[in-house]
């Protein structure tokens, strides 16, 4: 048996799976925790890095290992390969208003989508820079090179071998900001304009499953991928189907033979892992929307569910827009979360319980339509992530979204996508490995949709 292993490096996380390359049969996993907070060292992903993989049995049996992680967190070295500052990850919106001054320098949101396929908000790497240049000159006048998380996970599994070793892959590099995905180009314009006129070293884009090095141990490594790029590549979404993912974010994701250039700025025209285009719209409110209501009504998640499920549809005119920590899509860095609709009748558990998952999954049909309205065909939804444990979030699902809805079994989609491409990169062949597709649950139920029409017009009152 060839043995593969998988990384999943996430905001809260790291995960790892070690599967069968011809398969994909999982032999054994490990985990281990983040620190909490929205900037890191990245020397503590390394640390829990370390702990999952020896939680899952170690690597020295393995043929070949890819990371996932998660997008646009800005990783600065100094010209000796040391990190200048903590990173700032993708949740941190300290750099909302530089992202205002980017769109505006350039001439406007289409200008960004036109050249790059992403219009900067807070998230994006780019905007991160400029926080950074205006901020602490000091730091980015050190800064030799700039990568993301799962670059330099990469880079140090083969031993950190030098600024001009850094490899990432098309998926991550399309959300920096100066990254075109219809090009397969960075944009030096872009770069220095977000970096006032400095220019560090950027990773080498990588071709998919391409082999860009070994670790200790003689396994080869694969170039890795964004988090929603590996999970994509672990239910084999094709042209059709939208991935829908509940994890700390909300994300709406399609695999499309086209990109796009979205200049409202809610769909990112990102690549997938495969050298095809995955637009894609991230909200900051996933499945923590679902952990402070419990909270609020003093009760554990499945008991939510119980309670969401004995509400009716439409929550009796209750509804939650839960941007709890701001929004990205759209993008509202500084809103709060609002319940309307309350009356003395309305205002029951039941109905609280139903108005938060309905919220959420309206404010993920949202991203359906904005990616819809970019000419993505949406066939089927795949509904994916820790939030999908939630009976209410399935049985609600199809009633929010108007689409078939399917819901692969619980599994690390990214470490098992990271696991695929390692196993593409060892067969050397032109298409990702046939490995089994995940079970998944058709979940049956008709378009209720008065729900999107009051979630939409309390949004609209709300914030415009």
């Amino acid at each position: 048996m060839t043995l593969v292993a998988g990384i999943d490096s996430s905001t809260q996380s790291c995960k790892v799976v070690i599967r069968d390359a011809d398969d994909g049969s999982l032999v054994r996993s490990g985990r281990a925790s983040h620190p909490d907070g929205t900037e890191i060292h990245p020397d503590r992903w390394w640390d829990a890095l370390t702990t999952a993989v020896t939680d899952a049995g170690g690597l020295d049996d393995v043929a070949a290992v890819a990371v996932g992680g998660q997008q646009h967190g800005m990783v600065c070295l100094d010209d000796t390969g040391a990190v200048v500052r903590d990173a700032l990850l993708w949740n941190d919106t300290r750099s909302a208003p530089a992202a205002r001054d980017l769109v505006d320098e350039l001439g406007g949101a289409q200008a960004w989508a036109d050249r790059v396929g992403v219009v900067p908000v807070a998230s994006i790497t780019a905007t991160k820079l400029r926080w950074l240049a205006d901020t602490e000159p000091d730091h980015a006048d050190a800064t030799a090179a700039v990568c993301l998380p799962h670059d330099w996970l990469s880079w140090r599994l083969r031993g950190a071998p030098g600024l001009d070793a850094l490899v990432t892959d098309r998926s991550d590099a399309s959300g920096t900001g100066y990254f075109a995905a219809a090009t397969d180009a960075y944009d030096d314009g872009l770069l220095r304009l977000a970096f006032r006129d400095r220019a560090p070293h950027l990773p080498r884009v990588a071709r998919p499953a391409e082999t860009v090095g070994t670790i200790a141990s003689g396994a080869v490594v694969a170039p890795g991928a964004g988090d929603n790029a590996a999970a994509a590549l672990a239910v084999d979404a094709r042209p059709g189907d939208i991935v829908v993912s509940l994890g700390t974010s909300g994300v709406v994701s399609a695999v499309s033979v086209s990109p796009t250039h979205d200049g409202s700025g809610y769909v990112a025209g990102f690549a997938d892992a495969t050298g095809q285009h995955l637009p894609l719209v991230c909200t900051l409110n996933g499945a923590p929307v679902l952990t402070a209501v419990a909270r609020m009504l003093g009760v554990d998640l499945d008991r939510l569910a119980e309670l969401a499920l004995a509400a009716p549809s439409g929550a009796d005119g209750v509804v939650l827009v839960p941007y709890f920590e701001g929004e990205r899509s759209p993008d509202l860095p500084e809103a709060q979360a609002s319940f309307t609709g309350l009356t003395l009748r309305s205002t029951r558990p039941e109905t609280i319980a139903r108005a938060a998952v309905e919220g959420l999954l309206c404010s993920l049909r949202d991203g359906l339509d904005y990616i819809r309205d970019c000419g993505v065909e949406a066939r089927r939804i795949l509904l994916v992530g820790g939030g999908v444990r939630s009976a209410a979030v399935r049985a609600i699902a199809p009633v929010v979204f108007g689409v078939p809805v399917a819901v692969p079994a619980p599994g690390e989609y990214v470490a098992d996508g990271a696991a695929r491409q390692a196993a593409w990169a060892l067969s050397g062949g032109t298409t990702p490995p046939s490995w089994a597709a995940p079970v998944t649950e058709t979940v049956e139920g008709d378009e209720d949709p008065a729900v999107m029409e009051r979630y939409r017009a309390a949004r609209t009152q709300l914030h415009g």
